[in-house]
C-alpha cells in the first residue's frame, strides 16, 4: 500500500502530514498527487470527504516551496477559487496545516466580511489565495492585489464554478491570471455539458477518476420517507427525537423555509440553528462553530453548506425538501459519513416531488430504499410545481416577475422608504415639488432653500438643478 513518503513529497511537508496523523492516502491523492507535482492539468473526480483538498494542496504547497522567488506586496502565486464562503474558509484552514513548518502565507477573502482588512493583509504578498469569485473581483478593481504573477489556478466544487451563476465572474478572473499557468479543477459530480466548459480552462489535462461522478460516499445509508407536506414537521422531529445526542444536518430548499423550521424546532426544546444567504457572514461561522463543537446539535441549512463542511461527527443528514438540482443530493449527504465513518441519510418526499427522488435515483444508479409510506400510484399524474423564477440560482437575487412587465409601480404610503435600485414615485425623483401659493398677488416663499417658486421655476427652465 503506498505512503504519503513514496509521492515525492518534500520532507517539511511530510512533517506536517505525520503530524496531522495521515498515513496512508486515499485513491484520488495516490493517483493526482504525482501528476501534479510532474505539472500537468488535472480534471479529478472523487467521492465526498475523500480528501480532495489534500489531492491538490500538498502539491502545489511542495511546488511553491521549491520555486525560490520573492513575495512581491500585493502579489499572488497560486490561486484557489471556491463557491461558498464556508468551502473558502476550511480550504485555508486546511492548507495552514500544511504550511505550518513553512514561511508560505496563505490567505483567504470572501464577501461578508471587512475589506479594509483583507487589502491590508494582500498588501504584503500572498503565496496561495483562496477566494469566492465576487469579493476577489472586487478587490482587483480596488487594484488590492495582482493575479498576473499566479501561475496555478485550482478549482474546486468545479462543477458549480464552472455554472452560471460564476462563469462569467470566472472568465473575467482568467483573464487576468498568469501564463503559462497550471489549472486544476477537483469535484464529486461533474455534468457532460459543465465538463465541456471546463475544457476552455484546461491544457491537455489528465482526467483522474476514482469512482464515477454521482457515486455518494460508500458507509451512507440511504433511506426516503413517503409523506404529504402537512406531515413532513412532526416526522422530521421523530425522528431526531430518536437521536437527541447526534450530530443532524438538516436541508431545506429555501431562506425562508430554514429559518422557519429552525425557530420551529426551538420552539419545541431542540438546540437547533440555521445558515443561509440572509445570515451574515459572522452568524454563519459561529452557528458552524457551535454545531462543530457540538454545543447545538441541530443545524438547519440551505445548499450553501452542501459543500464544504467537514464536521466529522455528522450522523444524520435529513432532505427535509429535495434540491431541485440532482447534483446537490450527493453533496448534501456527503456531509455526513466522512473520513471512513459511517452516517445516514434520509430523504422526505413528498407526492409532487417524485420526479426529483427519480432524479436522484437516476444519478445514483440505483433506487433508494423506502423507509415508510408508498410512493403515488400513478407518478406521471402528479403536477410538478414549477420553481420560482431565480430561486435556484447561484448568485443575485430573483429576476422581476415577467408578468408584473410593463405595469406602473403603484406609489407606496411611505414614500419616504423606496427601496435601493427602485425608482421612485412620481414627483420623489427629485426635490419635493410644491402647488405654487399666492397670497394677496405675490409668490410666498417655500422650502426651496429661501427661494420663491418662480425663483425655483426660473431655475429649472434654464437647464439648472436645485438641491431641495
Amino acid at each position: 500500500m503506498t505512503k504519503f513518503d513514496e509521492l515525492g513529497l518534500s520532507p517539511v511537508i511530510l512533517k506536517s502530514i505525520k503530524e496531522l496523523n495521515f498515513d496512508t492516502p486515499t485513491p484520488i491523492q495516490e493517483q493526482a498527487i504525482p501528476l501534479v507535482l510532474e505539472g500537468h492539468d488535472i480534471m479529478g473526480l472523487a467521492k465526498t470527504g475523500t480528501g480532495k483538498t489534500a489531492a491538490f494542496g500538498l502539491p502545489l504547497v511542495h511546488k511553491l516551496l521549491g520555486e525560490e522567488t520573492k513575495r512581491p506586496p500585493k502579489s499572488v502565486r497560486a490561486l484557489i477559487l471556491a463557491p461558498t464562503r464556508e468551502l473558502v474558509n476550511q480550504i485555508a484552514a486546511t492548507l495552514r496545516d500544511y504550511v505550518r513548518h513553512t514561511h508560505l502565507r496563505i490567505n483567504s477573502v470572501v464577501g461578508g466580511k471587512a475589506i479594509s482588512t483583507q487589502i491590508n493583509q494582500l498588501s504584503r504578498g500572498t503565496d496561495i489565495l483562496v477566494a469566492t469569485p465576487g469579493r476577489l473581483l472586487d478587490l482587483a478593481d480596488r487594484r488590492a492585489l495582482f493575479l498576473n504573477t499566479a501561475k496555478f489556478l485550482v478549482l474546486d466544487e468545479a462543477d458549480q464554478m464552472l455554472d452560471l451563476g460564476f462563469i462569467h465572474d470566472l472568465r473575467k478572473i482568467a483573464k487576468l491570471l498568469g501564463t503559462p499557468r497550471q489549472t486544476l479543477l477537483f469535484s464529486a459530480t461533474m455534468p457532460k455539458q459543465v465538463e465541456e466548459l471546463s475544457q476552455a480552462y484546461l491544457n491537455d489535462p489528465v482526467k483522474v477518476v476514482t469512482s464515477p461522478p454521482g457515486t455518494p460516499a460508500d458507509k451512507v445509508t440511504q433511506r426516503v420517507h413517503f409523506v404529504v407536506q402537512s406531515s413532513k414537521t412532526e416526522l422530521l422531529k421523530d425522528c431526531l427525537i430518536e437521536r437527541r445526542d447526534d450530530l443532524s444536518l438538516v436541508f431545506a430548499r429555501t431562506k425562508h423555509g430554514a429559518a422557519k423550521l429552525m425557530k420551529h424546532l426551538v420552539a419545541c426544546g431542540f438546540s437547533a440553528s440555521s445558515i443561509h444567504g440572509n445570515k451574515s457572514q459572522g452568524q454563519r461561522d459561529r452557528a458552524i462553530k457551535a454545531f462543530r463543537e457540538g454545543e447545538i446539535r441541530i443545524l438547519v441549512a440551505t445548499d450553501v453548506a452542501a459543500r464544504g463542511i467537514d464536521i466529522p461527527g455528522v450522523s444524520h443528514v435529513y432532505n427535509y425538501d429535495l434540491p431541485e438540482v440532482s447534483e446537490n443530493y450527493v453533496h448534501r449527504i456527503g456531509r455526513t459519513a466522512r473520513a471512513g465513518k459511517a452516517g445516514e441519510a434520509v430523504a422526505f418526499c413528498k407526492p409532487e416531488d417524485i420526479h426529483l427522488l427519480r432524479a436522484i435515483e437516476h444519478l445514483l444508479g440505483k433506487p433508494i430504499e423506502i423507509a415508510s409510506g408508498e410512493p403515488p400510484a400513478d407518478e406521471n399524474a402528479i403536477p410538478r410545481k414549477r420553481p420560482a423564477r431565480g430561486g435556484n440560482r447561484s448568485r443575485g437575487g430573483p429576476k422581476k416577475n415577467q408578468a408584473s412587465k410593463g405595469k406602473r409601480r403603484q406609489p407606496s404610503k411611505n414614500h419616504g422608504s423606496v427601496a435601493a435600485g427602485e425608482k421612485k414615485p412620481d414627483g420623489q425623483n427629485n426635490q419635493r415639488r410644491h402647488k405654487p401659493n399666492y397670497a394677496g398677488g405675490k409668490p410666498t416663499k417655500q422650502n426651496n432653500g429661501g427661494r420663491s417658486n418662480n425663483q425655483s421655476r426660473r431655475r429649472r427652465s434654464s437647464g439648472k438643478s436645485v438641491a431641495a
